[in-house]
């Protein structure tokens, strides 16, 4: 049996998840999801490029994990493999009502209602973490020990 190989962004994708699912980028990442608020509240290039910097490093910046022990580190491995698989499940509802919940948060930025904003923003954080939830279940039940690893 032949196996294709991996499409060079199939390897760009394992390389950046395989350094996201380091605990620190995931839970650096998540506490400063809000930072996307600030360029749209104060309408300023410059704070848009300094949030986008940050959100396109985080992923990289940190070591590969040890070991896959860490709750965010099955999580992120999860979501990779997640990605690949598609599947319609209540992890797609609750990816949706996140994004759904972090549009209200950035309209409500937009409109400078902090309240809001803020609101929305830790509806959103919230939601991530139940979806970080089904995707470490996934990770547990698809590619953990014995499972399959995410590939390229």
């Amino acid at each position: 049996m032949t196996t294709t190989p991996p499409s060079r962004l199939g390897r760009l994708r394992r390389a950046v998840f395989a350094r996201h699912a380091h605990p620190w980028s995931a839970w650096s990442r998540w506490a400063t999801a809000p930072l996307v608020l600030v360029p749209v509240w104060t309408r300023s290039w410059k704070h848009a490029a300094v949030v986008t910097v940050w959100f396109a490093l985080n992923p990289v910046i940190f070591p590969k994990p040890a070991d896959d022990r860490a709750w965010s580190s099955r999580a992120m491995l999860g979501e990779e493999i997640w990605l690949t698989d598609r599947p319609r499940d209540a992890a797609l509802a609750v990816n949706a009502a996140a994004s759904a919940v972090g549009l209200v948060a950035v309209v409500a930025a937009r409109r400078r209602r902090l309240a809001p904003a803020a609101t929305a923003s830790a509806a959103s954080m919230a939601l991530l973490l139940v979806y970080w939830e089904l995707m470490a279940r996934y990770y547990d039940e698809h590619g953990g020990e014995g499972g399959r690893t995410p590939s390229p």
